[in-house]
């Protein structure tokens, strides 16, 4: 990057550092702590110039071999219950589908690939339960039926944008903050 140190960076300078650091994981010049570390550093980079140091001893990607960003994953539990925790790479989309069982995604410490993520809840006489970073700004575009739809809204900080779709169908669906007392067991 020969762009100005003080310039902001953008969702694609940021995709493009996240590029090489998955090119190193996947060639073993990363073990997959320094790939979150260093991922985290990068989507939570503001300036062009603080990303410059995440790669500086990594060979740089062909443009053609720069793969985008990990768009969407999915996260299923059928009559059972899953819980996602800790330290993880979460997707620019995240689909949550339940059915007859329990849902449990805790984004607080997860490495969120951008400033804006789409969580789509898919519940089926099911709970679903996600816990957002403290910091974050939250809006609520899905919908219940038959069920229980809590979801805590936005926030005045600078984190990241968290949008929440989807339906639920005789099934709970709750969005709490990090700061918040849930027990996610």
């Amino acid at each position: 990057m020969t762009e100005n140190p003080d310039l902001r960076a953008s969702d694609a300078d940021r995709d493009r550092v996240a590029a090489v650091l998955g090119e190193a994981l996947a060639t073993g010049r990363l073990t997959s702590v320094e790939h979150a570390d260093r991922l985290e550093q990068a989507y939570t980079a503001k300036t062009v110039g603080e990303l410059v140091p995440i790669t500086h001893d990594l060979p740089d990607v062909a443009r053609s071999d720069v793969p985008a960003a990990v768009e969407q994953q999915a996260i299923s539990a059928a009559f059972s219950k899953i819980v996602r925790k800790g330290r993880w790479v979460a997707s620019r989309r995240t689909r949550l589908s339940a059915r007859f069982g329990a849902l449990v995604v805790d984004l607080s410490d997860a490495v969120l690939p951008g400033r804006e993520i789409t969580v789509e809840t898919d519940a089926w006489f099911s709970k679903v339960i996600v816990r957002v970073p403290a910091d974050a700004h939250v809006v609520d575009e899905g919908g219940s039926v038959f069920g229980k739809r809590n979801v805590t809204a936005g926030s005045g900080a600078d984190g990241p944008l968290i949008r929440v779709t989807g339906t639920s169908m005789f099934s709970k669906v709750i969005v709490t903050r990090a700061m918040d007392d849930w027990n996610l067991r």
